[in-house]
């Protein structure tokens, strides 16, 4: 396959100095356009490695997709959520844009996300049809998506330590935490735990509608730091919209690669031929079927 590093998708403005967004591109040699997956890195909404996951984009791409790798702004750029969705966005338009050059089918585009990715791209997919998160350029193209994998990502921030002890529950929801940071901003003093306007516009589920992409949603049966119940919180609002939704649960699995925080073994069983197929074949039934 071939491989182009740090193309330059967008070029937003934080605090008035500009910020490229690049992207990695893997792309099968074989004939004809591909079915593109957008790869959305976890990272806590403070980071956004477009390096991470090496070797589970690379047996995607094995299996004959165009795979992108996108950075995204975050927290430490003092951005939102707001701000994240707007760049995955970009960064479809933009190789949308740029098919014919790359080797992309624009009709058979996916993202695919974990933790704080899965949480990207199942906004992406919610809100489908919708203009509010469209910024920047390529605008004439769609950056609509038709099919969506969400590992281990949140669903309703407000309730994103709900399977856990009132202590950490506390930590997530206090002013300033990683979660109400990327809702409100890091200097804000909001938390999600009070209903206000942005509270409820951060949740995927609030977007679902005729327009939202197919989800297969897939949390870690033992996730110790995202409640692996969001994944039903999404799940059942795209039942109730009578969108076509899949839940996988993956036994005995924490919170994908936790290697950062010393557990070096924890990302295994999200890499296993069964769990990789079961991604693998998803996507070829929304995007080939």
């Amino acid at each position: 396959m071939t491989l182009r590093q740090d193309i330059t998708y967008a070029s937003p403005t934080v605090d008035g100095e500009r910020h490229d967004l690049r992207l990695d591109l893997q792309v099968p040699r074989t004939e004809g356009p591909k079915p593109l997956v957008v790869y959305i890195t976890g990272g806590g909404f403070v980071r956004a490695d477009k390096a991470a996951n090496l070797d589970g984009r690379t047996y995607v791409a094995e299996q004959g997709y165009a795979v992108a790798s996108i950075e995204y702004r975050t927290t430490s750029t003092g951005s939102t959520y707001r701000d994240g969705v707007a760049d995955v966005k970009s960064a479809i338009r933009y190789l949308r844009a740029h098919a014919d050059e790359l080797g992309i089918d624009t009709t058979r585009v996916a993202v695919w996300g974990q933790s704080a990715g899965g949480y990207l791209a199942a906004m992406t997919g919610a809100t489908n049809g919708r203009d509010q998160f469209e910024r920047g350029d390529h605008l004439d193209r769609s950056s609509d998506v038709q099919a969506v994998v969400d590992q281990f990502g949140a669903s309703d921030l407000s309730k994103i330590a709900d399977d856990f002890d009132a202590e950490t529950r506390a930590v997530y929801l206090a002013p300033g935490s990683f979660v109400n940071a990327y809702v409100f901003g890091p200097n804000s003093a909001g938390t999600v735990a009070t209903p206000r306007p942005a509270t409820g516009a951060a949740p995927p589920p609030t977007y679902v509608g005729r327009w939202t992409a197919p989800a297969a949603v897939s949390p870690g049966a033992d996730d110790h730091i995202i409640s692996p119940s969001q994944s039903l919180i999404l799940l059942d609002a795209l039942k109730a919209k009578r969108v076509d939704g899949t839940r996988y649960v993956v036994k005995g699995a924490d919170h994908g690669d936790l290697a950062f925080l010393g557990d070096t073994e924890a990302g295994e069983k999200w890499t296993t031929r069964k769990v990789m197929g079961t991604i693998t074949r998803y996507l070829d039934t929304r995007l080939r079927g």
